[in-house]
């Protein structure tokens, strides 16, 4: 390390990594261990860590909870950069997800103070867009003030807002699929007409690895998104044409979200609780109006049009079926 918040040319910082099980947290670690970067992934459950990743030499694993103060301080003794992933979306009701708003700025505050004790060099979250003046859903603004928590510390912290982050097994992407699939008429909230600039899993994990080499990046709020900036209607237009289906999209004003969250989970394997704050977010038109990310971590973008097919390659490939001629888009 060279001073606070900078890490040497060539260097490989001890990654401490919250969200190692989920969807952007298991990909990254991936990358991580592939680069030969020695990572500690706090985790409360240890059954549901990737053994194949658990016995690497340069993965260490241990059981915590972030809301546990104590823990989580013996966890984050000598690790250099921090990757905050954890976030809680809501249980399986719709009526429960406001808890867990609270328990993710607790989670945050009890996270910057062990960060604070332990010296770390940096913390990198990957949050929301939207800003606070849009009358943004009660979900885009807790993601707005975890971050906001995280900068208050000592460590220089660079937040990252994205709007949906489309790849297999994300909540967005699997909605988007399963309605699409099952669905030959989407009867949907007027919100569907909200401008949105979604960015696939793929680009997220070369921007968060990205961050951690480029030194300007600490401290920063950086916006992050794709190529398109789309409605919603047309992120499901996409994936139809992609998958060869001919698909009707109408929009009614009368669909609340708390209906519109019902109808998804019973026609998707996505939970209402998961659903809701989803849904309720569609209101705020989520647009990247700072691109400074663009100049200090240069990486190609991909189109919606990639993004959707390498997630269904990917699903097919779990499967261990071939790749079809709607999912081989890519190479």
């Amino acid at each position: 390390m060279n001073g606070r918040g900078n890490i040497a040319v060539g260097a490989k910082p001890k990654v401490f990594l919250t969200g190692a099980t989920g969807f952007i947290g298991g990909r990254l670690l991936r990358i991580l261990n592939q680069e030969g970067l020695p990572t500690r992934c706090i985790a409360r459950s240890l059954d549901r860590f990737p053994r194949e990743l658990a016995g690497s030499c340069e993965v260490e694993v241990v059981q915590g909870d972030l809301l546990n103060r104590e823990g989580l301080d013996r966890a984050m003794e000598g690790m250099e950069v921090a990757y905050y992933l954890v976030h809680s979306m809501g249980g399986r009701s719709i009526f429960h997800y406001k808890t867990y708003i609270g328990r993710d700025l607790q989670a945050a505050e009890n996270f910057v103070r062990a960060a604070d004790a332990a010296g770390l060099e940096r913390i990198i979250y990957l949050g929301g867009l939207g800003e606070m003046a849009d009358n943004l859903s009660a979900h885009l603004v807790s993601r707005q003030r975890v971050g906001q928590i995280l900068q208050s510390g000592r460590v220089k912290t660079t937040v990252l807002r994205a709007a949906n982050i489309i790849g297999a097994g994300g909540a967005p992407f699997e909605m988007l699929r399963h309605l699409a699939e099952r669905l030959p008429v989407m009867i949907c909230p007027r919100w569907i007409d909200t401008r949105c600039q979604p960015i696939a899993v793929e680009n997220v994990i070369e921007y968060l690895i990205g961050c951690v080499s480029q030194p300007a990046t600490a401290g920063l709020t950086l916006d992050i998104g794709g190529t398109d900036i789309i409605t919603y209607r047309e992120l499901m237009e996409i994936y139809a044409q992609m998958r060869g289906l001919r698909r009707m999209v109408i929009a009614v004003p009368f669909l609340s979200p708390v209906l519109s969250s019902y109808w998804i989970s019973l026609v998707t394997p996505v939970p209402a609780g998961i659903v809701m704050p989803l849904v309720e977010g569609l209101k705020n038109e989520v647009i990247c109006k700072d691109n400074r990310i663009l100049e200090l971590v240069p990486i190609r973008l991909l189109s919606m049009k990639e993004a959707i097919c390498n997630a269904l390659a990917e699903l097919e490939q779990r499967a261990g079926k071939p790749i079809s001629r709607q999912a081989c888009f890519l190479s």
